[in-house]
């Protein structure tokens, strides 16, 4: 069964984002470690899942790195417009975007859908409200997430819609040269014991 896979930068107090989304906090500047890494990563998978609200900047970027073959991210940004895309919405009809189909039933009823079908697995990126009903419903197989060396006080969290804890096991921690350290966990499996 393919598994679902979450990319996600942090900051060190457990935010994705400041309040209204800031992302001027993060770790921009990557080391060579690093960006292997996330290829290694971007490699594992052949699906991207988006939440609606993230799909028009996450496609509108990559696709505006596309019109510069001399970007250093044209590469990547390649990688990202070429890979189907599953958009979850409740409010659009049809897709506006190439290589994107809409997913508008139950949450964890697509999700089990697509983990079922033949494939490499499939990663997740965002937005914070989308994730945090994966995290909440617990369809997350495997959490990689990038620590990036700052503290921001307030902000979003995608463990914030949690309502019982989640046990997760660390898989692996690497610390990359450009002082992001990546936590990588996967949820406990629970076992119902007799009395």
């Amino acid at each position: 069964m393919r598994k679902l896979k979450l990319q996600m930068q942090m900051s060190i107090d457990g935010f994705v984002s400041g309040p209204n989304g800031e992302l001027d906090w993060m770790t921009w500047d990557w080391s060579d470690d690093i960006k292997n890494f996330v290829g290694d990563l971007t490699n594992s998978i052949d699906t991207i899942l988006l939440g609606r609200k993230m799909t028009d900047g996450f496609i509108g970027h990559w696709s505006s790195v596309l019109e510069n073959k001399d970007n250093p991210e044209y590469e990547s940004a390649k990688i990202f417009i070429e890979t189907p895309k599953v958009v979850f919405t409740k409010t659009l009809e049809n897709s506006p975007w190439n290589n994107t189909v809409l997913a508008k039933g139950d949450l964890a009823t697509e999700i089990n859908q697509l983990k079922k079908q033949d494939g490499k697995d499939i990663i997740v990126y965002g937005g914070v409200g989308f994730v945090s009903s994966l995290v909440k419903n617990n369809l997350i197989d495997e959490y990689h997430l990038f620590i990036n060396p700052v503290a921001i006080g307030k902000g979003l969290s995608i463990f914030g819609e949690l309502e019982n804890s989640q046990n997760l096991t660390l898989e692996k921690s690497i610390i990359f040269d450009c002082g992001i350290v990546l936590h990588n966990y996967k949820p406990q499996k629970t076992s119902s014991k007799g009395i």
